[in-house]
């Protein structure tokens, strides 16, 4: 049921998060990953904007992987099991959508440290 109060659609969405959080091991594994660069973002000091960059890499990331589980959800309702070749599409699709979110970051991460490098 759609809702028109603010404050209960941003409870749904923060239930979301911690639904994901809870039942996917991947999107732990980029929070352990996103802690990890934020630390090594503050340790060493990098710029501003490197840091901005580093921080929408993260969140895309973790917004393809909410897509991502939100997608094989309701491939497999739809499903109930079934095997199909769009239903494997789509699955295939949402986590290629992820993968390539990741590589972005990787690549952000690797030309902030190697700006951090470059610096001292």
């Amino acid at each position: 049921m759609k809702t028109n109060n603010w404050i209960e659609s941003f409870r749904h969405a923060i239930n979301g998060i911690r639904s994901t959080a809870r039942r996917e091991r991947n999107f732990r594994i980029h929070i352990f990953f996103a802690f990890f660069a934020v630390a090594a973002c503050i340790v060493f000091r990098v710029e501003a904007i490197h840091f901005i960059m580093v921080g929408f890499s993260i969140f895309f990331v973790m917004g393809m992987e909410l897509v991502n589980t939100a997608v094989e959800a309701l491939v497999d309702m739809y499903c109930r099991g079934k095997q199909h070749p769009l239903a494997k599409l789509a699955k295939d699709a949402a986590a290629g959508a992820v993968l390539l979110a990741s590589i972005q970051a990787v690549i952000v991460g690797a030309w902030v440290a190697i700006s951090v490098i470059r610096a001292n």
